[in-house]
């Protein structure tokens, strides 16, 4: 064997004398941009509940109104709970679109612009506020359109439902915007605010949770591992913990 050769065993050994790379200190890590490094316990990235009150961050009321209509016919309410409307989804969505995630800011968003497939994910030159605003302006004028002066708020709810299946099968041209990748996206976002933690602003009085039998946040689990097929006996807890200790 050439002894020159740097064997997996001499490359450990290496390793363990001498840092293959240099340590990272906090001035360091700071300078680089990392705010969050080196981790502070309790001070790192902690999550900020987000002002669920009556105002809108940045849905217009038009806006406002197409998508407290349209998540109510994605989740409606019935026997079995709360729907979406009454989980705080549109609060949800809206303060996300007011956000960093509204504004694309960890996503790439730069060229090509060609199509992409379907297992590509997300493929708009439209950050998804951008994609909101666009979408929810081409489709009450599409709504207009067809039914004479109407907003998809204003349509009886069986016509809603109708509406929106046709979007989803992207088969109601709107202007400047995919039907189907808008709908896709309104859909996602509904799911996320049905079932998120509340701090985020949906979910609220953790209504998401109870229906599916999630139970959130809690810290251990290891007693109920081996319950199988048995129902879960305790409330759900979010981030700052259960209903009734948050509920002002």
């Amino acid at each position: 064997m050439d002894e020159q050769r740097l064997s997996r065993r001499r490359l450990l050994t290496a390793g363990a004398v001498i840092p293959l790379v240099p340590v990272v200190t906090a001035t360091t890590a700071a300078s680089l941009g990392g705010r969050d490094v080196p981790f502070k316990e309790g001070q790192a990235a902690a999550p900020q509940a987000v002002d669920a009150g009556s105002s809108w961050s940045w849905f217009t009321e038009a806006e406002a109104a197409f998508i407290t209509a349209a998540v109510a016919r994605l989740i409606p309410a019935d026997d079995l709970g709360p729907g979406a409307v009454e989980a705080g989804v549109p609060t949800f969505i809206d303060r996300q679109l007011a956000g960093a995630y509204g504004r694309g800011e960890r996503w790439y968003m730069q060229g090509p612009w060609s199509p992409g497939l379907p297992t590509q994910g997300y493929q708009t030159r439209l950050t998804p506020a951008g994609l909101y605003r666009a979408g929810i302006k081409a489709v009450d004028a599409a709504v207009e359109r067809e039914s004479r002066g109407a907003s998809f708020a204003r349509l009886a709810a069986a016509d809603q439902d109708a509406f929106l299946q046709r979007l989803e099968k992207g088969e109601v041209a709107l202007d400047g915007v995919d039907a189907k990748a808008f709908f896709a996206q309104l859909l996602q976002n509904t799911f996320e605010g049905f079932w998120s933690d509340p701090i985020h602003g949906g979910n609220k009085d953790m209504a998401g949770w109870k229906l599916i039998g999630f139970p959130g946040a809690r810290y251990d689990q290891s007693e109920f591992v081996g319950q199988h097929g048995q129902k879960y006996p305790l409330p759900p807890v979010g981030i700052t913990g259960r209903v009734e200790w948050t509920r002002s």
